[in-house]
């Protein structure tokens, strides 16, 4: 059982300190879920009186209980400093904490997992992490439920995606930290001067004699097969462990998914990839925020978003293409110390809060999740922020899956601009069956 929170939350030393620096912006990539972002950022604006509930106070807070004790932290390389900021302004709300050691040590989101995994008690004791991270960590032991006392304010004060993110068998296991990893459309609109169809775009790539750039691996061909109607999630037990796929790529919706892939893959406008960065002559290209700046660079006056487009299947019927929405989470470790439990709870709940997610935006561009957060005029101005909170409208919460779908997906995508070029209907429903009973088989 947790033992009762003895601290108090002090906003106006919070709206004191916490935008008192901004972090450098160099980006942080990550393999799992999508790289950290970087996006054009907006000066810091005052702090306001937050609206999470404060944790009740003891009459007795007695600081000797927590001096000399150390707390790592683990967070992404581009927000190193800005995170040793906010701990210091965190030790002014908590005096009681003054005494702690904390460090601060660079591991990104999509490394995180994998070094708790292999050594949690060498691991750090908070530390950021993608949310398809989830099962593996929790499997593993190496997160503490959300503190009951923060729980109900949690829940309240973010966007209900990420909190479900944040779940194994309804139990919330890490603090909600952003709401910013996903796909959408960026293009050059002197070329692309109608983004609202995946066909009107090609054919003005294809005039212009513009690339249009997409990737069609696992991450990404979802967009297709979610915007006709398919299915693939999978149920975890407790524990974590896989116990059903739910999947219906074999059917007719799945082949006009699947035969819409094929038709993309054939323009000469088409490039497969999702990364600015290594993208060539293109005018259009569907990538995330962690990817601004790049784009911006490269399109100038011209540079535009939009959520993805619709496309016309094989059945004649319009289609919205959709996709994973995803979130990176803040989560702690199990402690046999209930003292140090206590310390990296707050530090969570902290780091997590309204104020510090805004002040974290305005450093390095990271999109909150925090619904007042969302709500600042700072966000809703950024083009990448807001093409993609338009989007999020028809993605479905990147849950956890298991690893070998991340290998067989991309397998699908290589067929898809090679051997099934020229395949029938009756070949591609066998291949989608095929690739259905793959997906099933690894939660059996």
């Amino acid at each position: 059982m947790k033992k009762k929170l003895v601290s108090v939350l002090l906003t106006a030393a919070m709206g004191a300190s916490l935008l008192a620096g901004c972090g450098q912006q160099a980006a942080d990539t990550t393999q799992t879920s999508e790289p950290a972002q970087t996006t054009e950022t907006t000066e810091a604006a005052p702090a306001t009186e937050t609206t999470e509930a404060a944790p009740e106070a003891s009459a007795e807070v007695d600081p000797a209980a927590y001096d000399g004790k150390e707390v790592k932290v683990w967070v992404a390389e581009n927000v190193v400093d800005f995170t040793n900021e906010q701990i210091e302004a965190f030790k002014t709300a908590y005096p009681q904490y003054a005494g702690v050691n904390f460090t601060v040590e660079a591991v990104g989101e999509g490394d995180a997992a994998g070094n708790m995994i292999t050594d949690v008690t060498a691991g750090a004791d908070v530390f950021g992490f993608a949310q398809d991270q989830l099962t593996r960590l929790v499997t593993a032991n190496a997160l503490e439920e959300v503190n009951p006392d923060y729980l109900s304010a949690v829940e309240s004060a973010n966007s209900a995606g990420v909190v479900e993110a944040g779940k194994v068998g309804g139990t919330l296991y890490a603090y909600p930290m952003t709401a910013d990893n996903g796909y959408f459309l960026y293009y050059d609109k002197s070329v692309v001067t109608d983004p609202s169809t995946l066909e009107g775009i090609i054919e003005q790539c294809e005039a212009a004699g513009k690339n249009f750039y997409m990737d069609m691996t696992g991450w990404y061909q979802v967009a297709f097969f979610f915007g006709t109607g398919c299915q693939l999630t999978y149920d975890t037990d407790d524990q974590g462990n896989f116990t059903g796929c739910n999947v219906d790529y074999a059917s007719d919706k799945g082949l006009v998914a699947l035969k819409e892939m094929i038709e993309v893959a054939s323009s000469s406008a088409y490039q497969a990839g999702s990364s600015a960065g290594d993208a060539v002559n293109y005018a259009a290209i569907i990538d995330g925020t962690w990817d601004a700046d790049t784009v911006k660079s490269v399109l100038g006056d011209n540079y535009a978003c939009a959520k993805l487009p619709t496309f016309t299947g094989s059945d004649g019927n319009t289609y919205q293409l959709s996709g994973f929405n995803g979130c990176k989470l803040l989560g702690v470790k199990p402690q046999e110390d209930e003292d140090k439990l206590q310390i990296c709870d707050d530090l969570a709940y902290y780091l997590t809060s309204e104020e510090v997610q805004l002040a974290r935006f305005n450093a390095v561009g990271w999109g909150p999740s925090n619904l007042n957060a969302q709500a600042s005029d700072a966000v809703k101005a950024n083009e990448a922020l807001s093409a993609l909170a338009e989007q999020f409208a028809y993605t479905i919460p990147q849950g956890n899956y298991p690893g070998d779908y991340w290998t067989r997906a991309e397998s699908l995508a290589g067929d898809v601009k090679d051997s099934f070029q020229k395949a029938s209907d009756e070949d591609l429903t066998k291949a989608l069956e095929a690739y259905q009973a793959d997906l099933e088989s690894y939660a059996k």
